[in-house]
């Protein structure tokens, strides 16, 4: 009874973080990352599709890293662009994205830093510092 109680608990735990991301992340539309950059904002944006095994990784990474620091949401606005509805529009163009899975921060005018189809912690939460510490 105790092992059905562990696993019951486990798997609740596991999708509080992804949860919770979903309600403070934003979905793109043409021109929100452009408005939100012109707001003063620190921008996270995720390229991804819902097939991707890659991106799933990497979402699975993003969500234990918010749920552990609430810095992250307090400090960066997060916003998925769905890569088969936007992957060769105007954002994509612009910022050379080569292939979903691709993490961009941006501060003004300027992109800080990118992760493309890693899903290390370590190399996720260098990027998300590295989008912390542009509201320093």
């Amino acid at each position: 009874m105790k092992r059905r109680a562990f696993l019951a608990l486990t798997a609740a735990a596991t999708l509080v973080p992804i949860a919770g991301q979903a309600a403070e992340t934003l979905d793109y539309t043409p021109g929100l990352v452009k408005e939100r950059l012109a707001a003063g904002e620190t921008v996270f944006v995720d390229f991804k599709a819902d097939w991707c095994t890659t991106c799933r990784a990497q979402e699975r990474v993003i969500g234990a890293l918010r749920a552990e620091n609430a810095e992250y949401d307090a400090a960066i606005t997060f916003i998925n662009v769905d890569w088969d509805e936007f992957g060769r529009g105007d954002l994509a163009q612009e910022l050379n994205i080569p292939r979903r899975s691709t993490l961009v921060v941006m501060k003004g005018d300027a992109e800080l830093g990118r992760v493309v189809a890693r899903t290390s912690r370590g190399d996720i939460q260098e990027l998300m510092d590295l989008a912390l510490s542009a509201n320093s």
